[in-house]
């Protein structure tokens, strides 16, 4: 999600998005350097008048060009495996938090301690003050605790939603009949923007998503 002035992914706020921002990196340099060596080619063709009349074939270029984008793959390929495994992991979550979607609201429920359900309402621009961002705050946020493991389970009481929040690399469809489950923790103590990323109705761009992230003793 990109936002003001922001070229780049936003500032991580989770060791899952940090290993995202990693691989995203590790990938992107692969790729300058196939550009870089493909256009130095592509250039010294064109602009190489010199032709060889009596070569036929080349069994060692074509050796290697089929084996070097071979070993590219691999090593883009690795990473990604291991950044799967490690979205799906969960280990002793402090607290489990569901979130239904709904056109066009999200609505929580704690459920591991005292009972409490609440809505997410975008907050209106007639209602903003000068401290609220535009199609991003809302009436009630979720509240998780920092540098705790916090599950979150997702599903959808209409339409397929998506809840997202890109500075915690998370990102999980909320299907109706259906229940997703994702994990993360946040490593600082914030307010965390998302919004839907499944287009979801006329005002599918009117449910952001806010998560407030604290000291767990506070």
């Amino acid at each position: 999600m990109a936002t003001w002035k922001l070229l780049l992914l936003q500032d991580s706020a989770s060791p899952l998005m940090e290993q995202l921002s990693f691989f995203h990196d590790h990938t992107l340099l692969i790729l300058v350097i196939i550009t870089i060596l493909v256009g130095q080619m592509m250039a010294g063709l064109f602009f190489n008048k010199l032709t060889h009349r009596f070569l036929l074939e080349g069994q060692m270029i074509e050796l290697i060009w089929t084996i070097l984008p071979a070993i590219t793959l691999i090593f883009i390929a690795l990473p990604s495996l291991r950044l799967i495994y490690i979205l799906d992991e969960t280990n002793n979550p402090m607290i489990t938090i569901k979130t239904i979607g709904h056109q066009w609201y999200w609505s929580y429920e704690y459920s591991d301690f005292k009972n409490i359900e609440f809505d997410s309402y975008m907050i209106p621009f007639q209602e903003m003050n000068n401290f609220n961002f535009r199609l991003l705050d809302v009436d009630n946020r979720m509240v998780v605790p920092f540098l705790s493991q916090v599950r979150m389970l997702i599903s959808a009481a209409d339409v397929i939603h998506s809840w997202t929040i890109p500075s915690l690399g998370v990102k999980v469809d909320a299907t109706p009949g259906r229940l997703n489950q994702v994990s993360f923790i946040a490593t600082r103590s914030s307010l965390l923007y998302g919004q839907c990323s499944e287009i979801c109705g006329a005002n599918h761009s009117f449910m952001p998503i806010v998560a407030e992230s604290i000291s767990p003793s506070y």
